[in-house]
């Protein structure tokens, strides 16, 4: 899987262990094997097993739902104290990739988060593969998300989506699971195994931030490898130049033309959204999300990890830094390396980084990319050669309220009169350093608010939970939403008959209250009328603001990942256009149906596929089996973009891959780059850009409404 070398190096390593030290829970050769599976939402039966799996293997058909999931649960906990991972062999039938997870639980209250122990990926269309979950060790133990490979058993070793230590001697159930499939999907499970073994981790980063343990096309041996690539680079560079049948800021250049307003705006041409160019040409956003000289990795308590570091008070030491305030991780403070920005003084010089912006930006408009997306450096703004957004996150010590599911921190209170200084003193800085730049396309303002998440409907009443929660003393929110039921209701007896509540009074409501699911159904309905308020809270007052600000540049929201119905609802009162981050091998279409309703562009602001075939550990959100079918998915993700009326563009996520060992705030490794940490394009990557935005405003222009 990840090259010449692997074999041997997992031998020094001393991680291949015998036969013996692999237990098999499930292999569905007997009927018994289905004593202990509990049906969510699935439908399962024996059959004889499909792709490169042999025997009998369970095929479970995950039905449309929220969760579905096929769940082993015994009468009695297991102890698997002696287990290092669990290992699932899973064939995917299907004529497309499924994005699916696995989850151990130790405790009956396990909710993905607490209790539990989770990791999700993407299995290719016809693909057998096995899958490994960490339970003896957790890889953020490490501060990386993915680890090297195991040999044991084979396998993807997956990456960890929460920080729990499993109780190992108390496990309740684990399970397979999918979320929201939009049709009945369908995939073998067979060979559900617990193998011994730890992590290996030691002298696994060479010299110039690869890994050190196997060999593949594209990585460097010396610097002499580093400046023959930048002379090829440049030939390759000159011959594409710029994709043909573009303008200046990458609109179709012979296209049809609307009015010319001096800077981006939004339209709806022969039924479909559009991005138009200052110069009233039609444009279709193709980001590249992260432009800067790369991320951070703590060197404090892991030096064992690296076969080489810069001597201190040489030219490359200044790599060297110190970061602390981490997100999650071992490592809270220390000394750090970025390895990218080594490489590039390597590359380009001492004076590296001007040289390395201008290639970068011949880059993006030589693979047809046309902006700069969010996370870039502030360099690129004002660069006259390729559009860009404006990014702004809200800081301040407004009040905030919890949904249940706060992953970078606790919702906005904008019901707080201190919300709206809050807004104006995090834009105020990025609008002055951009200024009236007519190739600004617009600013996205926030990234991945918690708009849901406990409760039902997939948490779109979470705000409404949280706010209960709060005491009206100290909570706008809080009051608000009393205030709210008050004018509704006027008598706290017919709030209680509505929701089956038995509150002394409006005072007593306005302490802190803790309901627990399901709702009624008037108490539903007003969960979701102050969630749409409180949006419409917070989207009018940051368009008031920005608008304030900046007047000529779009409003791009606040790019959704958790959220409801009533949330975007909002957004779309106020924002020019939503924003969503889509991690998923395409775009569904019938996902995005409220968009039609609601007549509004949309706009996706990060998406990634990876693959594990050039010395990285995790493939981010949704895994490729290789770089070619990494590119590929890229192709038919961008597809389904453009063929959706409302999108007016998507944003890749990132430029450059992550730190071999996790960047150093939260311990993403992922090999989601168009370039590699020595500044090396993926070719294959590079060809799938040029072909797909080739095509992209024929394609765009020519499909159905």
């Amino acid at each position: 899987m990840y090259g010449w070398g692997v074999s041997l190096m997992c031998l020094l390593m001393g991680l291949l262990v015998s036969a013996s030290a692999q237990q098999v829970l499930f292999d569905f050769e007997k009927e018994e094997h289905l004593k202990e599976v509990v049906r969510n939402d699935v439908r399962i039966q024996r059959v004889p097993a499909g792709g490169k799996l042999s025997g009998q293997a369970l095929q479970v058909e995950f039905q449309p739902a929220e969760w579905p999931n096929v769940m082993f649960r015994p009468a009695q906990a297991w102890n698997w104290t002696r287990a290092g991972t669990l290992a699932i062999d899973i064939y995917n039938p299907n004529n497309e990739p499924v994005w699916f997870g696995i989850r151990v639980d130790d405790d009956p209250r396990a909710d993905g988060w607490n209790y539990c122990r989770q990791a999700t990926t993407t299995i290719g269309a016809g693909e057998t593969q096995t899958y490994v979950l960490p339970l003896a060790f957790n890889p953020m133990d490490f501060g990386m998300r993915g680890l090297p490979p195991l040999a044991q058993g084979g396998g993807i070793l997956l990456g960890v989506a929460n920080p729990h230590k499993l109780n190992l001697s108390h496990i309740v159930a684990f399970q397979v699971f999918l979320h929201r499939p939009t049709r009945p999907i369908t995939l073998h499970i067979d060979n559900i195994r617990l193998i011994e073994g730890s992590a290996p981790v030691k002298g696994i980063v060479d010299r110039f931030g690869q890994w050190a343990g196997g060999d593949w096309p594209g990585k460097v041996k010396d610097e002499a490898d580093l400046r023959r690539r930048r002379q090829q680079e440049e030939q390759e560079l000159r011959r594409f130049p710029t994709l043909p049948d573009r303008d200046e800021y990458g609109g179709w250049k012979s296209g049809p033309k609307l009015q010319a307003t001096g800077y981006f705006r939004t339209a709806k041409h022969d039924g479909k959204w559009w991005l138009v160019t200052p110069a009233g040409t039609l444009f279709v956003s193709l980001g590249m999300d992260c432009v800067h000289t790369g991320d951070a990795t703590f060197i404090t308590g892991r030096e064992e990890m690296f076969t080489w570091l810069p001597e201190e008070g040489s030219p490359l030491a200044k790599h060297i830094g110190y970061q602390s305030g981490v997100h999650s991780g071992p490592v809270k403070e220390g000394k750090t390396i970025n390895w990218y920005a080594l490489n590039l003084q390597r590359k380009y010089g001492e004076n590296y980084k001007p040289l390395w912006m201008d290639v970068t930006l011949r880059r993006l408009r030589s693979w047809g990319f046309n902006t700069i997306a969010n996370w870039s450096d502030w360099d690129f703004h004002r660069n006259g050669r390729v559009p860009y957004v404006g990014t702004a996150h809200i800081g301040g010590d407004h009040a905030r309220v919890s949904s249940g599911s706060d992953y970078w921190g606790r919702m906005h209170d904008p019901f707080d009169p201190k919300f709206e200084q809050s807004v104006r003193n995090s834009l105020r800085p990025v609008v002055q350093h951009i200024g009236d730049d007519p190739w600004c396309i617009g600013y996205f303002v926030d990234n991945e608010l918690s708009w849901a998440g406990a409760g039902e409907e997939g948490g779109r009443y979470g705000l409404a939970y949280g706010t209960l929660q709060e005491d009206a003393a100290n909570s706008p929110a809080k009051r608000a939403f009393v205030q709210q039921l008050r004018q509704k209701y006027g008598q706290i007896e017919k709030l209680n008959a509505a929701w089956n509540t038995s509150f002394a009074s409006w005072e007593e409501l306005e302490k802190p209250q803790k309901l627990q699911p399901p709702s009624t159904d008037a108490r539903r309905q007003d969960f979701a009328e102050f969630v749409k308020s409180f949006a419409r809270q917070y989207f009018r007052t940051v368009r008031q603001v920005l608008k304030e600000l900046a007047p000529n540049h779009l409003y791009l929201g606040c790019r959704f990942a958790w959220y409801g119905q009533d949330a975007v609802e909002a957004a779309a009162e106020y924002c020019d256009v939503i924003s969503f981050n889509i991690y998923a091998p395409r775009v569904e279409h019938e996902r995005y149906a409220i968009l039609k309703g609601l007549d509004k562009p949309a706009i996706i602001g990060e998406f990634h596929f990876g693959a594990l075939d050039r010395g990285m550990f995790h493939t981010g959100l949704v895994a490729a089996k290789d770089q070619r079918d990494r590119a590929r998915m890229y192709k038919d993700y961008l597809t389904s973009v453009l063929t959706h009326p409302n999108f007016v563009g998507c944003h890749w996520f990132q430029y450059n891959d992550q730190p071999l060992t996790g960047r150093w705030f939260d311990g993403e490794n992922y090999n989601i780059g168009f370039v590699t940490v020595t500044d090396t394009p993926y070719p294959e990557m590079v060809q799938a850009a040029r072909e797909i935005h080739g095509e992209a405003y024929r394609i765009r222009s020519s499909s159905s409404r």
